[in-house]
């Protein structure tokens, strides 16, 4: 059997030249991609997305629909994705569904690649996408033995390149780069001004299928909004849009602010309430961050944080983060909530979290992970905060946790 598929799996790789998405060169000639990991693994496929090389990171995501909103989210910076779901690219990319202002993620691993596009909202194709955003992409590699190397190793740095570099070249220069570790890559991606989140109310509201006859583009048809009646400040440590939209469908009305904002500043907008987004990287390095988010605290004025804005708070209550081994990347990740005794089923995405040992005791640990243990959820005992490890907003993913941001609206309309 296992000589069956190493043998299937060249036949695979030897249709590839026949695929319209594939990179040639001015000849016509296919074009060779490598990923090469720290550890001297060479990993030999073929090329789409950019002509270029990049260091970074190199996870996995087990998620299987969503690649257009992996690709565009803050916290995959100075990453390599290598996506577990084989067949990745059939729904092509369009520009409505972006997370971000642009793509993050260094580069991007699947196993084959889409030949056609086949959805009615597809702006590009995958590849042309990466290729315009200047992304380089590899297909036809074992993801699977890849991924499995990656959970029994843990992350490693690696290199993707579609520039014909040698694996000695390649390995060099992976080894030279610094890593995630102590390195800030928050202010890379956060909005350098801060901005009113959609005044006019024209990209909040939830996609709604149209059936019938119709004059206007479909695409645009859109389910009602509430009235926007509780400001609030949003830190834009890497947010994504489908957290300001879903913000907004609950009723708030959001004036997102750069990621090193004091406190001070933040606080002129007079809001009601504080979230705290995602974003990428080490925790420990956004000391500018902890220092805000602690004055914050000290107000008393309600505050929910997600994933890095959850490490953020953890830090702000005198506690510590760790690397975990390979992270939490994709939308099937099990939660347990103790307050409610429910299990949600949670979109994530994160390579560091918070120890519990290392927390006051006016803090209490209110959700665990179900894979491994370690803490998905925090409240504070007396004072109006809240934090989550996951992603509520889950774009992509399930819909288990929306219920937090009607927790985050209550715990406001109680404070008065």
């Amino acid at each position: 059997m296992r000589l069956l598929q190493r043998e299937n799996f060249r036949l695979r790789l030897d249709r590839l030249p026949t695929l319209p998405n594939i990179r040639r060169d001015l000849n016509g000639t296919l074009m060779e991609a490598i990923l090469a990991l720290e550890d001297g693994a060479i990993y030999r496929g073929a090329a789409f997305g950019a002509r270029a090389t990049a260091c970074g990171e190199v996870c996995f995501n087990t998620a299987m629909t969503g690649y257009q909103e992996i690709l565009t989210d803050p916290s995959y910076k100075a990453q390599i994705v290598t996506m577990t779901y084989p067949h990745i690219g059939n729904c092509g990319v369009n520009a409505m569904d972006v997370e971000s202002w642009r793509p993050h993620v260094a580069g991007f691993v699947v196993r084959e690649l889409s030949p056609i596009v086949s959805n009615w909202r597809a702006d590009s194709s995958l590849s042309d996408y990466l290729a315009g955003e200047g992304i380089p992409g590899i297909q036809g590699i074992d993801t699977r033995a890849l991924t499995r190397k990656l959970r029994v190793r843990g992350a490693l740095n690696g290199l993707i390149s579609t520039e014909n570099l040698s694996p000695d070249q390649a390995l060099e220069r992976v080894r030279a780069w610094p890593g995630l570790i102590g390195v800030d890559y928050v202010k890379e991606v956060t909005h350098r001004e801060a901005f009113a989140w959609d005044e006019r109310d024209e990209s909040s509201a939830n996609f709604r299928l149209v059936s019938g006859p119709h004059d206007a583009d479909p695409r645009n048809a859109r389910d009602p909004l509430p009235p926007a009646d509780i400001p609030i400040v949003a830190y834009d440590f890497g947010v994504k849009y489908n957290i300001l939209r879903r913000l907004r469908q609950h009723g708030f009305r959001v004036q997102v602010v750069p990621a090193t904002t004091p406190a001070a500043e933040a606080l002129k907008h007079k809001p009601s309430g504080i979230f705290l987004s995602n974003g990428p990287g080490d925790p420990s390095a956004l000391e500018y961050a902890v220092r805000a988010v602690s004055d914050l605290v000290r107000t008393g004025i309600p505050i929910f944080g997600i994933c890095l804005g959850h490490q953020i708070l953890g830090q702000a209550f005198g506690g510590k983060t760790f690397k975990l081994k390979f992270g939490h990347r994709g939308a099937n990740h099990p939660v347990k909530d103790f307050e409610s005794g429910r299990v949600e089923i949670t979109s994530q995405n994160h390579g560091f979290a918070v120890d519990p040992a290392s927390l006051p005791s006016d803090v209490q640990v209110n959700r665990v992970n179900l894979n491994d243990q370690t803490v998905e959820g925090l409240r504070h005992r007396t004072k109006p905060v809240f934090c989550v490890q996951y992603h509520p907003e889950a774009s992509p993913g399930p819909h288990d946790s929306t219920l937090l941001f009607d927790e985050f609206r209550a715990m406001i309309e109680r404070n008065g």
